[in-house]
């Protein structure tokens, strides 16, 4: 089929993850060399770079340098164990030279460190940024490393993946390639810090009590006490005592200033746009490969829009690649790919992509060897099927289906016939985004089993009937929703969920326990998996620079996109949506009244009734981009 094939993940899945690595911290200390120095940028500021080069510099290698927040450690003689313990023992395998920086301000580096540095593309004379930065080090290490071949690659994941992308606005010519992988690229509309302008409270509060974000004096090689720490072991009370947005900024304390900034800046301003890296990706020199995973937790919108936003400043015919596996975050980089969860992905999917994609793509731009036709515009995995395809572009053409809310709890691609679905959200009691309880957030959540959310009365389930035959989802999901509230303000929490049969189980388990006793294989029949969740902060409906308040009891569309998926709903399945208006501790709580949440008190928070309305008139729905 000339739109799309199917990739078989093939015998590499058969193999045991270390099986692939053959090298040992005896063979990497005994043919590398560590390299420490630091590295002058323009305006004299010295950035701490570890570099592992080979010893025998006859041989031309190339640079795989990645620059982090997170420490280049370990500091001084002891090498890093990435080195034999992951996939980077393929590149020693081959001779790379690979570079680990810390960023200005963070760890062993001199300068004053600044969350998400936007981009300055008019710098003059010694006024740097990320991009510059970046320059400088590769500049530095072509003219200085001995036994480079002159041409440098770029990777990273998360925050690094920020850094890859600034990067790729260097400019220098040494660059030929780069993988943002897990991009952090827009922390208002849809990483890590805020979804549709709803706050992520408990990943960005468990930042900081990690200890990110507090400023280095001096250049440090030990991490700093953490300074903030949540009063008990079980997140989702420790977060609801703790109460409004406020009381976690007294936590903070004076000196965490990216904390105080978003607090001053609630809306899509000029502020938030500056750190929007996807603003500037034009005229890209670099190939690039951007890499994500359909399940993960903290930059899953990063993958998919900055690949889009490539794709459309950039010529016709630059090369810029998509892979999204079936991962949570960075699992792609991990020795095993095969699960997530409960759920099974039918083989080493990370392997595979090592083995197939990333590695021949950076050996193609800095060995000059191998062959990339078989690479497509987009690798895409589908959960559901567990296959892997490819497509010539992404989205695919595919064809919008609508399922409307109907009365009683259906789910159907027939107008409604009439009525209205009610519930009651009450911030005091919120709906938990997962059934266990937890320290930090946890990943398994994006694939969660939703039956314990089925059963809440603030949480609204529709679902198909069971399939004829498979329905294959790809791209990004509209929710379409007509609502009333007795507020003024309201969060929308609409997930998509793949209900699977009663008798469903894997071949690889055992049936579940049927005796009293606790314990034994998970009950996987009518388990309804998460495919993909996402929140919209009501008030942001018509535009996430100008909030609107919302009229009581006022029938209103907020209509909204969910990442996209890629996901197959196999015969006899069914598809289930559930909507929600809080899902705590992921989301902050909507006080459920017009009010600048981040200076909302307690007692601004409000119960509500929301109306989902499903008549001819007002027709709720979900559009689902459907493969034919």
């Amino acid at each position: 089929m000339k739109r799309m094939t199917k990739v078989l993940l093939g015998v590499l899945l058969t193999l045991p993850a270390r099986a692939l690595f053959a090298q040992d911290s005896a063979w990497v200390t005994a043919n590398y060399v560590k390299q420490e120095e630091q590295i002058v940028m323009r305006d004299g500021v010295k950035l701490f770079t570890s570099i592992y080069r080979p010893k025998d510099t006859i041989q031309r290698r190339p640079v795989l340098l990645t620059r982090t927040p997170y420490s280049a450690g370990p500091y001084g003689e002891a090498y890093t164990s990435n080195l034999w313990k992951t996939y980077w023992s393929e590149y020693t395998k081959l001779g790379y030279i690979l570079v680990i920086q810390d960023v200005r301000g963070r760890w062993m580096s001199e300068g004053q460190f600044e969350d998400v540095r936007p981009f300055n593309p008019k710098k003059k004379g010694k006024e740097t940024d990320e991009a510059s930065d970046t320059y400088d080090t590769i500049d530095w290490l072509v003219n200085h490393v001995p036994g480079n071949n002159g041409r440098v690659g770029v990777f990273g994941i998360s925050y690094p993946g920020f850094y890859t992308t600034m990067a790729a606005l260097s400019g220098h010519p040494a660059l030929k390639a780069v993988s943002p992988q897990a991009p952090v690229t827009d922390w208002f509309m849809g990483d890590d810090f805020h979804h549709n302008g709803a706050f992520c409270l408990m990943d960005c509060f468990s930042f900081y009590t990690k200890g990110f974000g507090y400023p280095h004096p001096a250049p440090i090689a030990v991490a700093p006490a953490q300074q903030l720490q949540l009063p008990c072991n079980d997140n989702y009370q420790a977060f609801l005592d703790i109460g409004a947005i406020p009381n976690f900024t007294k936590l903070t304390g004076d000196s965490l200033a990216f904390w105080k900034k978003m607090m001053q800046h609630p809306d899509y301003d000029k502020w938030w746009q500056q750190r929007n890296a996807r603003n500037y990706v034009e005229n890209l020199q670099p190939a690039v490969l951007v890499v994500g995973g359909l399940f993960d937790a903290e930059d899953c919108f990063g993958a998919w829009n900055l690949y889009q936003a490539i794709e459309k400043k950039n010529p016709a015919g630059f090369f810029n690649k998509i892979v999204m596996g079936p991962w949570y975050h960075g699992q792609w980089a991990s020795n095993d790919g095969s699960r997530l969860g409960h759920i099974q992905f039918g083989g080493n999917t990370a392997a595979w992509y090592q083995q197939h994609i990333e590695i021949p793509f950076f050996n193609y731009y800095l060995l000059g060897k191998g062959d990339l036709s078989g690479i497509a515009e987009a690798t895409i995995f589908f959960t559901g099927e567990n296959q892997w395809r490819q497509f010539p572009k992404w989205p695919p053409a595919a064809v919008p289906q609508t399922y409307y809310l109907q009365q009683g709890g259906s789910l159907a691609v027939t107008p409604p016939a009439g009525g209205k679905s009610t519930y009651v959200s009450d911030p005091a009691h919120p709906v938990p985004y997962t059934e266990d309880v937890h320290f930090y957030r946890t990943r398994d959540y994006m694939t969660d089993d939703q039956r314990f959310a089925s059963r809440r009365p603030d949480v609204l389930t529709f679902k198909t009937g069971v399939l004829t035959e498979d329905i294959t989802v790809a791209g990004a999901i509209t929710a379409d929703l007509r609502v009333s509230i007795t507020g003024t303000d309201a969060d929308f929490i609409v997930k998509v969920i793949d209900v699977m049969p009663d008798d469903f189980r894997y071949d690889n388990t055992p049936p579940p326990n049927k005796t009293r006793d606790a314990g034994g294989p998970y009950p996987l029949g009518g388990y309804q998996m998460l495919v993909r969740g996402e929140v919209m902060r009501g008030r942001y409906r018509n535009s996430f620079q100008q909030p609107e308040a919302f009229r009581p009891n006022e029938i209103t569309t907020v209509r909204f996109q969910l990442p996209d998926i890629a996901h197959t709903f196999r015969k006899g399945h069914r598809i289930m949506v559930q909507i929600q208006s809080t899902w705590f501790p992921l989301i902050d709580r909507n006080p459920q009244q017009f009010v600048d949440i981040y200076r909302a008190t307690d007692e601004d928070f409000i119960p509500q009734t929301v109306n989902i309305h499903h008549d001819a008139r007002n027709a709720s729905a979900i559009v689902l981009p459907v493969l034919k």
